[in-house]
């Protein structure tokens, strides 16, 4: 069996960038950047604007009361000209007028007619400057992560509508086996419901990728050989879950070598030890256990990487905490345990409790988990009061 290190190593190699496209920004969100910043063409603010509803004077006017000569609103365009002994009434937002160069708050000025009393203020008091936020010309740097909310606001400040960003990868997802059936199709003896395709394809779009769906195939050589085949023509990578054992039915792992080459197959991780990688051309073939816990768990050691690496991306995105365990979790002491567990913050520190069953059937613990406790090779049990990696999914419980 190789180790995980050895598995991961193997297959971020393969992993290609994938192109450079530009996008608008109202399909930029979890997009990466494929240019680490762009220029500003313009100061941001363009204008010096009041950062108060209130009365823009001339600093120097103040304390006193005032002649109200007028009101400029936001996207004002025609500015009155604010000179010795008046003000102007101004919104947040609105241009300051020529010759005012501070705002006094509303709430800090009383109005008697036309004249406004005001306190005394300093130059710049609730002024905001043009360029405070981005000078023109000045580089601004898009940070190497999936876009957020608040990344596409700079871009957009700056008047640019599009940005040069990493094509998604797209994914084939290829569930095999003759019990899978349909969600929502009525079973019969012998089927059970196919969770795979599903799941898997939604932990693709998690992943920044396109899933492209596949129909499922039955333990069919020949089947398997013609989905897999136009699998490859149309995507970046393939993910196929089951076949890759040892059974009399398991073809994929075959198919993968008769097609292309196969580059690495069991690992010693628990779950998912049977494990296929290969290449077909130059398209990545990963071939996950078909138990849906194994392969949502090798999914996200093997795959997520590879599909960040191809977005230009480094590891897996995930934190990772020392977690206190309190109660004795078996496993495989010749294999590297990833076990479902909730971590949770006491008292300053990360404890993690067990989410449920371990067994690789049992698909609802992995639900109610947000973790994965990383306990080592060698051991045949967590060592009750003993600290472990965990690989936090979501947040803390």
């Amino acid at each position: 069996m190789r180790s995980v290190e050895e598995a991961l190593t193997a297959i971020l190699a393969a992993g290609r960038l994938t192109d450079v496209e530009r996008v608008g920004l109202d399909r930029c969100l979890g997009r990466v950047p494929a240019e680490g910043s762009v220029v500003a063409p313009g100061d941001v603010p363009p204008f010096a604007n009041s950062s108060m509803d209130g009365f823009a004077v001339r600093a120097a006017d103040t304390p006193g009361e005032l002649l109200l000569d007028g009101e400029v609103a936001a996207g004002a365009s025609s500015l009155p000209t604010v000179t010795a002994g008046r003000t102007v009434r101004i919104m947040t937002g609105a241009p300051m007028p020529p010759g005012a160069d501070a705002v006094v708050p509303i709430e800090d000025a009383t109005e008697d007619g036309g004249l406004i009393g005001l306190p005394a203020v300093v130059a710049g008091r609730f002024v905001r400057a043009a360029g405070h936020d981005t000078r023109a010309g000045e580089t601004v740097a898009l940070p190497p992560e999936p876009m957020t909310p608040s990344v596409i606001a700079v871009v957009a400040s700056l008047g640019l509508h599009e940005v040069a960003v990493r094509a998604r990868p797209r994914v084939a997802v290829l569930s095999t086996g003759d019990e899978l059936v349909e969600p929502g199709l009525q079973l019969q003896p012998g089927q059970i419901h196919d969770a795979n395709s599903v799941a898997l394809a939604a932990a693709a779009r998690e992943a920044g990728a396109e899933p492209v769906p596949l129909p499922r195939v039955g333990d069919d050589p020949e089947d398997i050989e013609e989905a897999i085949g136009q699998a490859v023509a149309r995507a970046d990578l393939l993910v196929a879950s089951g076949g890759v054992s040892v059974g009399r039915h398991d073809h994929v792992r075959h198919v993968i070598e008769r097609l292309g080459s196969l580059e690495l197959w069991r690992i010693a991780v628990q779950p998912g030890k049977p494990l296929a990688f290969g290449r077909i051309g130059d398209v990545p073939i990963v071939g996950l256990p078909g138990n849906p816990v194994s392969a949502l768990v090798t999914f996200e050691l093997f795959v997520r990487p590879l599909l960040r690496a191809m977005q230009g991306l480094s590891g897996d995105g995930r934190q990772r905490v020392r977690a206190r365990v309190a109660e004795r979790l078996g496993k495989d002491p010749e294999r590297r345990a990833y076990l479902r567990v909730v971590v949770s913050a006491e008292d300053g520190r990360y404890v993690a409790t067990s989410a449920g069953g371990q067994a690789s059937s049992q698909l609802r613990p992995l639900a109610a988990s947000n973790a994965l406790l990383i306990v080592p090779e060698g051991l045949e049990a967590t060592v009750p009061g003993e600290t472990y990696d965990a690989l936090l999914l979501g947040g803390l419980a």
